[in-house]
């Protein structure tokens, strides 16, 4: 279950801001088809904190209605972990096969904090949980020395490391073996997480080219590195526009261009416009002209 290409899906609205099932179920359904892993919802750098818990545990169980027994997970990343707890309830309850846990988003706990966060909600929830360590984004790091603490509880099975730091995944390697399931969390550090060692990719720009992310995967795995070489130096910038301010508005554009979906967001986020909206359709148009042909894998 703890390896492989797991999307960071994005959560489609209608034009009145509802959330819109039925396309999510046909985006979702493409990423399914193309091979990838399992899928994560309500991502906490997405629009997951624009959801109530309702929401989020609809989107849940549409991601679940067409994964076809692959993993979904809901992401956690509530700013009180009172709320965390009761979320992690109602994952379990809904079916969820595990949560991605944000430790802190708003208040930057210290490592006892930090340990003792993680723990009450893995604790409320009963599930598997993925650690979601993010220094740049959240100001929390989960460091080697708090993972050794949270070693003991077999409930935390993965750590998606997104420290920017490709030094960090061989640390944790060294350290660890395979006590968790590494992921990187950089879509623009992907090909280098990988070739370290690490067991899968919480990925973004999948959402729109989904066939080219899990061909890299397996083509690393196989020990095929430059046939997966040529296709990420393809695929950079693309990449690159996951790692943003921007990332939701760009990661949409390129579902719009590439499979026929659309750009709405979730205010306060408003769609790409100006001279943003056009560097980047020219990134994702550039890309969609010379797409490689993808080798058999």
């Amino acid at each position: 279950m703890w390896s492989g290409i797991f999307p960071a899906v994005t959560t489609k609205f209608t034009d009145v801001d509802k959330l819109d099932h039925a396309e999510m179920e046909r985006c979702f359904s493409l990423m399914i088809e193309a091979g990838c892993d399992g899928l994560i919802v309500a991502g906490s750098l997405g629009e997951g904190p624009m959801l109530s818990h309702g929401e989020k545990l609809d989107v849940l169980k549409t991601a679940r209605s067409v994964a076809a027994g692959k993993p979904v997970l809901l992401t956690i990343n509530e700013a009180a972990t009172r709320e965390a707890c009761m979320l992690a309830k109602a994952a379990a309850i809904a079916g969820a096969d595990g949560i991605m846990l944000v430790p802190s988003p708003i208040y930057h706990t210290d490592p006892r904090e930090t340990v003792e966060t993680l723990r009450a909600v893995t604790e409320a929830g009963d599930l598997p949980v993925m650690i979601y360590s993010n220094r740049l984004a959240y100001r929390v790091d989960v460091t080697v020395p708090i993972l050794e603490e949270l070693a003991d509880d077999a409930r935390f099975v993965a750590i998606k490391e997104s420290s920017d730091d490709i030094r960090r995944t061989t640390d944790i390697l060294n350290i660890f073996g395979d006590r968790f399931a590494l992921f990187t969390g950089v879509d623009n550090l992907a090909y280098e997480a990988l070739a370290m060692g690490a067991d899968g990719w919480v990925a973004g720009l999948v959402v729109a080219f989904p066939r080219e992310t899990v061909a890299i995967y397996r083509l690393m795995k196989q020990g095929r590195h430059a046939e997966a070489l040529k296709i990420y130096r393809w695929f950079r910038p693309l990449l690159d526009l996951d790692v943003s301010t921007y990332l939701v508005q760009n990661i949409k554009l390129a579902e719009v261009l590439a499979i026929g979906s659309n750009d709405r967001v979730r205010m306060p986020r408003l769609p790409l416009s100006g001279d943003r909206r056009a560097a980047a359709e020219k990134v994702i148009a550039d890309a969609l002209a010379t797409r490689p042909e993808l080798p058999s894998f």
